[in-house]
């Protein structure tokens, strides 16, 4: 018994990595106080990158207060542009494996230029893991 509530009390610590957030990662990212944000800034704390497409703000902000938060959680991250590079990398990445996901494909392709190892916060894990199954630096957490 006392082995038992030694182990249930102990806090396992979580091993900092980069992240990329898509839209569901960012969003509920940008919720004070939930493990998410306090891993955002703990990541970023760190000295660790959260990377951001810009493509992923389409998907989120909206003009509204809500985005206040999403605002204060993205200056701990780095917004990274969709530049020719990017998008020519992501179309030849769906070309490659035959889906049409494109701005999953521009955040996979984000991912794939952060330091390693990076993990990509997601709420379509299924699809992501996909697109990047020939990238073995990067690893794919549902949210």
């Amino acid at each position: 018994m006392r082995r038992a509530r030694a182990k249930t009390g102990r806090r396992r610590r979580q091993r900092l990595t980069h992240l990329v957030l898509d839209a569901e990662g960012l969003s509920k990212g940008s919720v004070p106080g939930s493990s998410l944000h306090e891993r955002i800034i703990a990541t970023h704390n760190a000295g660790k990158e959260v990377r951001v497409s810009a493509v992923t703000l389409t998907e989120v902000l909206r003009g509204g207060p809500r985005d206040a938060r999403v605002h204060a959680v993205l200056r701990h991250c780095r917004v990274l542009p969709v530049t020719d590079e990017v998008g020519q990398a992501a179309g030849e990445l769906l070309g490659r494996i035959g889906r049409d996901d494109t701005v999953d494909a521009l955040v996979a392709v984000t991912a794939a230029e952060a330091p390693v190892p990076v993990e990509i916060l997601t709420s379509d894990p299924k699809d992501l893991m996909a697109l990047t199954a020939e990238m073995p630096s990067v690893s794919v957490q549902a949210v």
